[in-house]
C-alpha cells in the first residue's frame, strides 16, 4: 500500500509544507447548540463565530447516536454505530469496540503517507481498528496545553501532511460540576456565568438548581471557544490555514437530561462547521447532513477512496451552498451510553418528521450516571418535580415503541402525534417506518432479529 505513495515522492520530490493537504478535527464533548453563531445570545464563543463566518455553518447537522464512544466510532468510520460494532463506552468495565474488519479515518490514512495523531480524548477500540501513529495524553480541558502539544505534533509531522484528530474533555461534567476550579494559565476564560441570565432549555424545569448548573456549563463552553481560537491562531503562525481542512463538531447534546443519551434533536442536532481553504466564507447550510458524512468528507479532501460500506457522503461538493439539493433525511442509531444502559432506538428524521422507534420500549429508559449525580437530577428527585419543561418526569422515563413528531410545527418534540393519530400522521408513519425498516437491512442491523422474534 505505501510503495505507490513513496515512488511518487521519489519522482516529484516530498510536499512541501504549504502545499500538502492537511486535517484537523476539533471534537467536543457534551456540547450542543449553545454557541452564538447557532443563535444562543448568552453563549461566550468568539472563536467559534468566527471560524463559522470563514467556512461553512450547518444548521441541521445530526450525530448518528447520542454517546461519547459511539458517536466517535461512527465519526471515524463512516458508518453507523450498530454497523461498526461501538455500540457503548470503550472504557472500564464497558468495554465495548468496534468490529475488528472495520477500516476507519487513521486505518485508511496512514497508507497514504499521512501523519495521524489523536490528541486528549479517542474514546474508542481496538486500537488494530483506529491505529494512530501519535497517540497524545492530555485531560483535555487545558487549552494552553492542547495547542501547546498540537504544535509539537505538527513539527513533528515534518514534510508528511498530517490528519490531527483533538478530543476535548469540555464541556464534559467532571466529578463536581464542570472542572471550572481547576488551575488554568491566566490568559484561559474564568469569568463565571449569572444563572439568572441563563435560557433554561425546554427541556428541564426552571429551578435555582437547573440555572446553577447550566451558568457552570456554560463557563466550560467558553474554555472550550478559548482553546479552538488556540489551534486556529497556530495553523496560522505555521503558515497552514491555507491547506488545512478545519472540521469542528460535538458527539453529543448537553450532558442534561432530555438532551445526551437521547435521540431527541436537543441530543443529535449540534454544531458542525466546515473551513476548507478557497471556500466562500460565512456559509449558512440548511443541507440535513449527518455524523457518517464526515470521514467521507476527510478523504476526498485527502484524495484517499472511501469504504465501499460507508453510508454518508463527502461534503467538499456543498460546502458553498446554503441550500443543496438531496439533503433532506438523516438516521441515527442507538444501544446503550454505559453497559448497564440498554435501550435500544433506531430514527428517520427528515425536514418536517422524526420517527423514533423504541425497541425495548417496556423497559424504564435508563440514565447516565454523571448525569443521574447532577446537581440538575438530583434537585429534581428531592422536589418531585412532575413537569420537566414540556414532557412529563414519567414520559421522560417511560416512553412508548413509537414517537412521531412534526419538528416543523413542534420543534421540541412535546406531542406525539401517534397518541391521537389523524390519517395524515398515519400516513406518514407507515411511509418513514417502511424508510426506517430499508435503511436497518441495508446497515446489517443485528437488532432486526428481534422485530422477527416479536
Amino acid at each position: 500500500m505505501r510503495f505507490p505513495v513513496l515512488l511518487l515522492l521519489l519522482i516529484l520530490g516530498p510536499a512541501t509544507a504549504a502545499e500538502r493537504k492537511n486535517v484537523i478535527v476539533l471534537i467536543a464533548d457534551d456540547l450542543g447548540r449553545e454557541v452564538g453563531c447557532y443563535g444562543d445570545k448568552v453563549a461566550k464563543t468568539p472563536h467559534l463565530d468566527k471560524l463559522a463566518a470563514t467556512g461553512t455553518r450547518f444548521d441541521n447537522a445530526f450525530a448518528s447516536v447520542a454517546s461519547c464512544s459511539a458517536s466517535r466510532g461512527t465519526l471515524l468510520t463512516g458508518l453507523p454505530t450498530h454497523q461498526n460494532g461501538q455500540y457503548g463506552h470503550a472504557h472500564g468495565a464497558h468495554h465495548q469496540s468496534s468490529f475488528d474488519g472495520v477500516k476507519s479515518l487513521p486505518g485508511l490514512l496512514n497508507p497514504a503517507g499521512y501523519h495521524t495523531g489523536v490528541l486528549a480524548k479517542l474514546h474508542v477500540a481496538p486500537k488494530s481498528v483506529y491505529p494512530f501513529g501519535d497517540v497524545i495524553p492530555d485531560s483535555g480541558r487545558n487549552p494552553v496545553s492542547i495547542a501547546a502539544k498540537a504544535k509539537k505534533f505538527i513539527e513533528d509531522a515534518g514534510e508528511k501532511p498530517f490528519f490531527l484528530w483533538v478530543g476535548f474533555t469540555d464541556p464534559h461534567r467532571a466529578a463536581k460540576g464542570f472542572a471550572n476550579t481547576g488551575k488554568y494559565p491566566k490568559e484561559v476564560p474564568d469569568a463565571p456565568f449569572d444563572p439568572k441570565t441563563i435560557p433554561v432549555p425546554p427541556f428541564l424545569p426552571d429551578l435555582p438548581e437547573v440555572r446553577a448548573d447550566l451558568a457552570d456549563y456554560y463557563q466550560s463552553v467558553a474554555r472550550l471557544d478559548y482553546g479552538v481560537g488556540l489551534l486556529m491562531k497556530l495553523l496560522d503562525e505555521k503558515k497552514l490555514t491555507e491547506n488545512t481542512l478545519v472540521v469542528f463538531l460535538s458527539d453529543n447534546g448537553m450532558p442534561f437530561h432530555g438532551a445526551k443519551a437521547t435521540l431527541y434533536d436537543a441530543g443529535i442536532r449540534l454544531p458542525f462547521i466546515v473551513r476548507k481553504p478557497g471556500q466562500k466564507p460565512g456559509v449558512a447550510s440548511d443541507a440535513l447532513i449527518g455524523f457518517t458524512d464526515l470521514a467521507p468528507t476527510v478523504l476526498d479532501w485527502c484524495g484517499v477512496k472511501p469504504v465501499p460500506a460507508m453510508r454518508g457522503k463527502s461534503l467538499l461538493p456543498i460546502l458553498n451552498e446554503p441550500n443543496p439539493k438531496g439533503w433532506d433525511t438523516v438516521f441515527a442509531s442507538h444501544q446503550f451510553h454505559e453497559l448497564t444502559m440498554y435501550y435500544p432506538i433506531r430514527v428517520i428524521r427528515t425536514r418536517q418528521y422524526k420517527l423514533i422507534h423504541n425497541l425495548a420500549h417496556k423497559l424504564e429508559v435508563p440514565s447516565a450516571s454523571d448525569l443521574w449525580d447532577s446537581p440538575t437530577w438530583q434537585a429534581i428527585l428531592k422536589g418531585k418535580v412532575q413537569q420537566l419543561g414540556v414532557r412529563s418526569f414519567q414520559d421522560t422515563i417511560q416512553r412508548p415503541e413509537w414517537e412521531l413528531f412534526d419538528v416543523t410545527a413542534d420543534p421540541n418534540e412535546a406531542k406525539n402525534l401517534l397518541t391521537n393519530p389523524t390519517s395524515a400522521a398515519t400516513k406518514e408513519f407507515e411511509s418513514l417506518k417502511a424508510r426506517l425498516a430499508a435503511w436497518r437491512k441495508a446497515t446489517n442491523d443485528p437488532w432486526l432479529i428481534k422485530d422477527k422474534h416479536e
